[in-house]
């Protein structure tokens, strides 16, 4: 079967669109997928750019759903016909890390970013041979090979241009709130960065009972957004949300700061670490290559016993959180129709990361044609 596809074959250069062959109908444990929405989310632009390592060339786009077309032996999580969103982590449910209810680091995600599926099958082939996706995703495809650990069954009654983003950007923000920076009611809360995955940081602290939600943002539609949808106070920089905090909390500072900003450098850390109070968590959530960007006084960490934290899919489990987030949609609690600002087809996805880089968007979605 053959699908176009946006390719990345070198770093710093423009996607490709490209006429692909899935390889061979489904095997064990696999699923073909027709998808029909795809996320367009920063986290493809740090392969594309050189950030992350990736085997190339990879198919992008790891937010997806779609159709389940064809599912190969052993497959019982999902049948033909259903309507699914894509985990960009996949969860095996058995290793020790899903066994302890910590799903976004099971062992199967090892390697997402050399796009093969477990067993080292890649799902495409093209003019340069096997092809790699995106978290073993690839969603910038008309169709895809996936393994069903990947996918997870929703209501068909959703709509899936807005269940995509359920994929990665909506838990991954939510959770940094809720889960990982464990927001409780009457907390002060700082979030960096509102993009994709900040904004739904806003949503899961003003869901959680947070008192005080301080966004901080240089542009000034992503402030607006963040106060339309659960900010209590939108700042341009970070020493005005430092100087407005220490004036709510009288002097108290803030229970936490969540980062989510495009590139993770020291400076933004450092003002998280600053904006937090006594026993206060930083959760870094946003990503950077991998040199060493953090600076940090220990005395200061030990002494004010402050914690910095991690947050990957905002520590969700996705064969629960998923759903639970989408009941959330369909009871209006989580909004997600008011952050997708633009839609794209596959052949626009350069302009899509392009508006997504310069700060026009808060989410784009590419809507597949077939």
């Amino acid at each position: 079967m053959k699908t176009r596809a946006a390719v990345v074959y070198e770093p710093g250069k423009p996607i490709e669109i490209e006429e692909l062959e899935l390889a061979g109908p489904p095997g064990d444990g696999e699923v073909l997928i027709r998808y029909t929405h795809a996320g367009l989310c920063h986290s493809d632009v740090h392969i594309q750019h050189g950030d992350l390592p990736g085997r190339l060339p990879m198919v992008l786009g790891h937010e997806g759903a779609g159709i389940v077309e064809e599912v190969g032996p052993g497959v019982t999580r999902v049948a033909p016909g259903d309507h699914v969103v894509c985990s960009f982590i996949p969860n095996c449910g058995y290793c020790r890390y899903c066994a302890t209810g910590r799903q976004s680091i099971c062992d199967m995600g090892a390697t997402i970013l050399e796009g093969y599926l477990p067993g080292g099958k890649f799902p495409l082939r093209g003019p340069r041979g096997d092809y790699g996706t995106m978290c073993m995703l690839g969603t910038f495809s008309q169709y895809g090979l996936i393994h069903q650990n990947s996918a997870v069954k929703v209501d068909d009654d959703l709509p899936l241009e807005k269940a995509v983003l359920v994929g990665c950007g909506v838990p991954t923000g939510w959770g940094s709130a809720v889960n990982t920076a464990n927001v409780a009611p009457g907390d002060t809360v700082v979030i960096y960065g509102i993009g994709g995955i900040g904004i739904n940081s806003v949503q899961g602290a003003r869901y959680a009972g947070a008192k005080y939600v301080v966004a901080v943002d240089p542009l000034e539609n992503k402030r607006a957004k963040a106060l339309e949808l659960g900010a209590t106070h939108a700042f341009a920089t970070a020493a005005e949300a430092q100087d407005k905090v220490t004036d709510l909390t009288r002097g108290q500072l803030a229970d936490s700061a969540i980062i989510t900003v495009g590139l993770v450098d020291a400076e933004v850390v450092g003002n998280a670490f600053n904006v937090i109070g006594k026993g206060g968590t930083v959760v870094v959530t946003g990503l950077n290559n991998f040199e060493l960007n953090i600076h940090l006084p220990a005395t200061v960490l030990t002494l004010f016993r402050k914690t910095i934290k991690g947050s990957l899919f905002g520590d969700c489990n996705p064969t629960t959180d998923i759903p639970k987030i989408l009941g959330l949609y369909q009871s209006g609690d989580l909004k997600l129709d008011e952050i997708i600002t633009r839609t794209y087809t596959l052949d626009q996805v350069n302009e899509g990361y392009d508006d997504l880089l310069n700060g026009e968007n808060i989410r784009g979605v590419i809507i597949h044609e077939h």
